[in-house]
């Protein structure tokens, strides 16, 4: 059975905001990534480039929002990191992200969930770098929210 990577973090903030952390260029590019092209809609990019000038390495190029619901959940595809890119970039399908969004009376619970990763020692050493990588990203983001929300 595929195993999946799965991280939450309140934030402080409406859902809407929450959202647009994660679709906003701007945002993304504030506490995930150098460059974000981000189109809202399904079968829009979801491309993030940690290197823009080898945009083909470090980034999710090609990929794909598979789902979106305004302030409430988004979808997307993803491509791992160069080390990881010779098996990883190649499957059919590509790991997945989902991401949701759950208000409540202090802002907003945000659940990622990526899945795909399949059983081979290769795999689980890309999907426990992956995990590794969510996990400081969220802490990044938890410790900028006050910024971002300016």
């Amino acid at each position: 059975m595929d195993k999946i990577i799965h991280c939450t973090i309140d934030l402080p903030c409406d859902a809407k905001m929450a959202f647009q952390l994660f679709t906003d260029n701007q945002h993304l590019e504030s506490w995930l990534t150098v460059e974000a092209d981000v189109t809202t809609e399904v079968g829009g990019k979801y491309e993030l480039f940690w290197d823009p000038q080898g945009r083909e390495n470090n980034s999710t190029i090609g990929c794909k929002i598979t789902a979106i619901e305004q302030n409430e959940l988004l979808a997307f595809e993803w491509r791992s990191p160069v080390q990881f890119k010779r098996f990883a970039n190649s499957a059919d399908p590509l790991t997945h992200v989902v991401v949701c969004f759950i208000p409540d009376a202090s802002g907003t619970t945000v659940h990622l969930l990526h899945s795909g990763w399949r059983s081979t020692d290769e795999w689980e050493q890309a999907r426990l770098w992956q995990e590794r990588s969510w996990r400081f990203a969220f802490t990044r983001l938890s410790e900028n929210i006050s910024s971002m929300l300016v």
